[in-house]
């Protein structure tokens, strides 16, 4: 009917701006599950290319990784692009921190404070 073909074009926006929307929240999540998972590794000690490889792991794609320790704290960044719909304008851009106590053995003099 004339009505479905007018109708049809309007579904299909909508469905594509939805799914392009779940996609880059899921991705949003993985971003901060990598900076969490960077943040943990890199409070054990380990050099810069562990965290970027625990980061990499898990988000799946390419990531840029930054680590700065300012003992007794690591913060770790972590920044990747998602490719997004025509209506985007072109890729997305994800970032996420996460903040880790270094661990003792490390140089994370902890000073009485206790988790």
């Amino acid at each position: 009917t004339a009505e479905l073909a007018l109708a049809l074009p309007a579904v299909v926006l909508v469905l594509a701006v939805v799914l392009v929307t779940a996609s880059a929240g899921a991705a949003r999540l993985r971003c901060e599950d990598a900076a969490r998972a960077a943040a943990r590794v890199a409070s054990t000690g380990v050099s810069d290319d562990a965290v970027h490889g625990a980061a990499l792991e898990v988000m799946g794609r390419p990531v840029e990784v930054t680590v700065r320790r300012d003992p007794p704290w690591v913060v770790v960044d972590v920044v990747t692009v998602m490719p997004g719909g025509w209506f985007t304008g072109g890729a997305l851009g994800l970032s996420a921190t996460a903040t880790a106590l270094l661990e003792p053995s490390v140089g994370g003099h902890h000073h009485g404070w206790s988790p």
